[in-house]
């Protein structure tokens, strides 16, 4: 093969010398930006020292800068629980060099999309539209999704602020269905802000709702802000992205962008730390529960020990005190305690006798048949192993005895004895406790659907499955089992049948995140007695952390019924709330800080 092409360029040495030239004419034309000494004439068109506020830090254009000395000036003026940006750096070296102990070589890539040659998508966003932020509600929504997705957040009062604003552009993709805004985007014009020769512009804090069920919003938020810049006569769209955000990085290439040799400088802070640090040894292959607490202690320089990855498994050390943990279940909880949240049947009894409403209960009978009675009296009951997690096992909204049976057989894989409740409707309200306190409140709804008109509900329910693992790291998929399908059929509803366009049916019907459900954050307005019977449990186990489960008619309304408790509830669920801070406190409060900071990143990232 070497020897053809050797034999192809000495046969046609002008053709290779023509394509040389063209690749070193396109590496000079989108290299490094120009020089930082401009032209007498450039100089006056563009504006100097330009530094954008935009809400989580200021964003700064290197080639409006003098110097490499005035770029380092202007990054030490970063402000407190900031994230400066020094963008477009031409001699990344020489800057790192005269701050070497200050910053960093941000490990992301530039991109570049041609706005001269891109062409719109014919296909249209359904369930859902793009449009301009135009509301303070749409602030504060923008606000819950960049917490969502662990980014620097934005005091509302400043998206607002800037809405008229001819340099910075917002914009949201709104559900039509519930009129929720679900994805983000912000654009920057760089002609309009610093005279831009180039006639440049940039896309950033991009990012979608972790609990979104509609497939492609990224795509469509990135496509509006191209044709938005492209009709304000913009060259080319830019953007950053983390290097290892496969993902991301698959769709930017999908739409046209190509990667360009462009820099970006940080100063070294807490938010920015993930960047820099050198990583402990394991961090990755912890999951999502773990890794939200071993980063809040790396944070606040507490020692890390991983002592098992796949088990989620540490050890946190500080100033002489030594706590061993799996997730967010450490030593300070007693065996008794786990025990108790253990055994379904005992954490019901011991709740109970504390004053907390309680679902009449049964043990399923080996043949199930001291269930009859019980179910004609309630009409609907729920089955679940008295033993398990994660959702195994459990049925919901049983009406018919063979259900029953076909549930209680199904319950006996996961644990001998089997539990038979009344079913109480409503919403399946989670509450976090951390040292008897109410630190999170969410709402768990089971997977929903939504039709296309073109695939089967299989199909539907693989595609969302995938979606709900990449945006939960692994940890929620929706199976295909007797459940599911007893669940379709109640609805009259086949795997194999082809769903109108924009027809939403449910899967399943519990709403364990692991089996596909999807959480959503109540805390704000959570009534005061659903947050009590939270704490009161919480004390009759006297467990210090603990996730109290109630089935409520509303988050807002007093009414509930307590279903389970457990140990070891999954901090990283209740993003924005400081669990992962607050559980540090609890085993550290000599490392309290005295304030929370949220890490994360606010470059050009996208989740399905």
């Amino acid at each position: 093969m070497t020897k053809d092409r050797g034999a192809e360029s000495k046969s046609h040495p002008i053709r290779a010398d023509k394509a040389l030239g063209h690749r070193l004419k396109r590496l000079r034309a989108d290299s490094l930006k120009p020089p930082i000494a401009h032209g007498e004439g450039e100089h006056e068109a563009m504006r100097e020292a330009v530094a954008l506020d935009c809400g989580w830090g200021r964003l700064l254009f290197a080639q409006t800068f003098p110097d490499n000395e005035s770029i380092i000036a202007a990054l030490e003026e970063e402000g407190d629980k900031r994230r400066d940006i020094a963008f477009y750096i031409r001699d990344p070296h020489v800057v790192l060099a005269l701050a070497p102990q200050e910053t960093f070589l941000d490990p992301s890539h530039t991109y570049r999309l041609d706005l001269s040659t891109y062409r719109p998508s014919r296909r249209k966003p359904r369930s859902y539209f793009v449009r301009r932020l135009s509301s303070r509600d749409d602030a504060e929504a923008v606000n819950a999704i960049y917490a969502a997705r662990g980014m620097v957040t934005v005091d509302p009062d400043f998206f607002w602020a800037q809405r008229d604003s001819r340099s910075i552009t917002y914009f949201v993709a709104e559900e039509e269905a519930t009129g929720e805004v679900i994805g983000t985007v912000t654009g920057i014009d760089h002609q309009r802000l610093f005279g831009d020769p180039e006639r440049g512009s940039s896309l950033w804090c991009l990012a979608v709702h972790p609990q979104s069920r509609h497939p492609g919003i990224g795509e469509m938020l990135v496509r509006r802000l191209a044709e938005h810049f492209q009709a304000r006569g913009a060259a080319f769209l830019d953007l950053s992205v983390i290097h290892d955000n496969e993902q991301a990085i698959a769709l930017y290439e999908k739409l046209g962008f190509r990667r360009i040799p462009i820099f970006a400088v940080k100063r070294k802070n807490s938010i920015n730390e993930k960047l820099f640090a050198t990583p402990i040894q394991e961090h990755d292959a912890l999951n999502p529960y773990a890794r939200i607490i071993v980063d809040e202690a790396r944070r606040r320089g507490i020692k890390v020990e991983v002592t098992d990855a796949e088990g989620g498994f540490f050890r946190l050390t500080y100033g002489g005190r030594s706590v061993h943990c799996r997730e967010s279940l450490s030593e300070m909880t007693s065996g008794v305690a786990v025990s108790i949240c253990d055994d379904k049947a005992v954490t019901r009894r011991v709740v109970a006798r504390a004053g907390l409403a309680v679902p009449e209960q049964i043990a399923a009978d080996a043949d199930a048949g001291n269930v009859a009675p019980f179910l004609k009296r309630h009409a609907s009951v729920v089955v679940k192993p008295a033993r398990g997690e994660q959702g195994r096992g459990v049925a919901v909204g049983l009406q018919t005895m063979d259900e029953v049976v076909k549930a209680v057989a199904e319950a006996r894989s996961v644990s001998d004895r089997v539990l038979v409740e009344s079913c109480f409707d409503g919403e399946d309200l989670r509450l976090v406790v951390i040292d008897g306190k109410l630190v999170a409140a969410a709402v768990r709804r089971p997977p929903l659907v939504v039709g296309d008109g073109e695939h089967d509900v299989r199909t539907l329910i693989e595609h969302q499955s995938r979606r709900r693992a990449a945006a939960t790291g692994g940890e929620s998929r929706i199976p295909i089992d007797d459940e599911t399908v007893r669940c379709l059929g109640a609805q009259s509803i086949a795997l194999d049948q082809v769903l109108a366009a924009g027809r939403e049916i449910v899967v399943r019907k519990t709403a364990n995140l692991h089996t596909g459900g999807s959480i959503h954050d109540v805390t704000g307005i959570v009534h005061p007695r659903l947050v009590e019977a939270g704490c009161a449990a919480a004390r009759a186990i006297r467990i210090p952390v603990v996730g109290i489960d109630l089935m409520v008619k509303s988050p807002t309304e007093p009414d509930y019924v307590f279903i389970e408790a457990n140990e070891r509830p999954g901090l990283a669920n209740h993003e924005p709330q400081p669990t992962a801070e607050r559980f540090i406190d609890l085993l550290f409060p000599h490392a309290r800080m005295p304030w929370a900071e949220i890490s994360g990143s606010e470059g050009a990232e996208v989740a399905p």
